[in-house]
């Protein structure tokens, strides 16, 4: 009797994960990033409709946001770690709804591409803001499992916020989608602003001081940042041609394969939110760039709407597994107050693998079709996983 009850004593201990400021962040993640979903289908059906631009322009436009977002997120990280959290996705936010609703004012891609860099300032401040808040709230032990659940928000945003886009899109016009991706951006701002601050807090230092966010590139954050960089950009060039690839199948849009996509990342990081703990964070990361690198590849190879699927599949489970794998490796052993440094230098090579990334595979489209950009992106995440492995320490 008595060794059941110490066994079960550490469970009952167990620090709690889903507190009301944790909720708070996700639900204005969720708010945020669908309306970043609505932006998915929309935007590259717009630069070759309206705008009637080619692969090229859809690649730059689509890609232009991260150019911004690339070079403030390391700023914006240090400066989490001075103000705080919360301000960041205030901010994030009210700026990504400005920039969104202005789209329909554009009437060329040059126009649209410089909305976009507004877009990327948005998105660099709230996503790092979200991001930092989440490690603040997660205990050390669950920290994977923490990435996992919250970065739900972002996958069910890419999964529903296409069918409404397209559905707006097809009654409605461009317009409806630029005012219903504004509206999710307007929510986040209201639920961002009764986000409690998660801020750690350091005795005998103010708020800006010198010694605060005194890392603007975090060295930390650099390796797991190139690691990110060559899985992400394969996600970068699947979001950016998938929906005219499913139009190239004859599928009647891309509405089925992203939810495909959103549904599998969900569903793994919901069930397995822990993987990334249990596994430890460098054989989840090394696994998740296999199932990239093999998924991008049957996309690629099988040009069919069954090939497309079933490399989806593959992928979307490389892809759920990948950045709370590699966020957990960048921030193991690292000051609290340093957080927002090393996420902000990390998630910058995100920003980095989806500015790029579109703009690069685009040449890849025009040059060698866009079953092209899979294969690409493939040989892209088997880079990565080669650097995984020969990096000494992630065992």
């Amino acid at each position: 009797m008595i060794r059941t009850v110490a066994a079960r004593r550490p469970a009952s201990t167990r620090p709690a994960l889903l507190t009301p400021a944790f909720v708070a962040v996700t639900l204005a993640s969720l708010a945020y990033f669908t309306g970043d979903g609505v932006l998915v289908p929309a935007v590259p059906r717009y630069v070759q409709g309206p705008l009637g631009a080619g692969d090229v322009a859809v690649g730059l436009v689509v890609g232009a946001f991260s150019l911004s977002a690339f070079f403030l997120r390391p700023w914006v990280g240090s400066l989490g770690d001075r103000w705080g959290r919360r301000p960041l996705m205030v901010l994030g936010a009210g700026v990504f709804t400005a920039s969104v609703l202005g789209y329909g004012t554009a009437s060329s891609p040059e126009a649209l591409a410089g909305l976009r860099l507004l877009t990327g300032a948005g998105e660099a401040c709230f996503f790092v803001g979200a991001l930092t808040a989440v490690a603040d709230l997660a205990p050390a032990e669950r920290r994977g499992e923490a990435l996992s659940v919250a970065s739900l928000s972002l996958y069910v945003g890419i999964g529903v916020g296409p069918l409404l886009g397209e559905a707006a899109i097809e009654r409605s016009g461009f317009a409806a989608a630029w005012a219903l991706a504004g509206a999710a951006g307007l929510a986040a701002v209201v639920i961002a602003l009764v986000v409690p601050e998660t801020r750690p807090d350091d005795p005998g230092q103010e708020p800006g001081g010198p010694a605060a966010g005194r890392r603007l590139i975090h060295r930390a954050g650099l390796l797991p940042g190139l690691v990110l960089l060559a899985g992400i950009l394969g996600m970068a060039g699947f979001l950016t041609f998938v929906p005219l690839y499913a139009l190239d199948l004859g599928m009647g849009g891309s509405r089925i394969v992203l939810l495909v996509f959103a549904a599998v990342v969900v569903g793994i990081r919901g069930v397995g939110a822990r993987i990334p703990d249990r596994l430890g964070a460098a054989r989840a990361t090394r696994i998740a760039l296999a199932a990239s690198a093999a998924g991008l590849a049957v996309a690629g190879a099988w040009r069919t709407p069954a090939g497309l699927v079933a490399g989806t599949v593959v992928f979307a489970t490389g892809i759920a597994l990948l950045t709370p794998a590699v966020l957990t490796l960048a921030v193991e052993g690292v000051a609290p107050r340093e957080r927002g440094a090393v996420i902000g230098t990390t998630s910058s090579f995100l920003d980095l693998a989806i500015g790029l990334g579109p703009a690069a595979l685009g040449l890849v489209a025009a040059t060698a079709g866009r079953p092209g950009t899979f294969l690409a992106s493939a040989a892209v995440a088997a880079a990565g996983l080669l650097l995984v492995w020969r990096r000494p320490g992630w065992k």
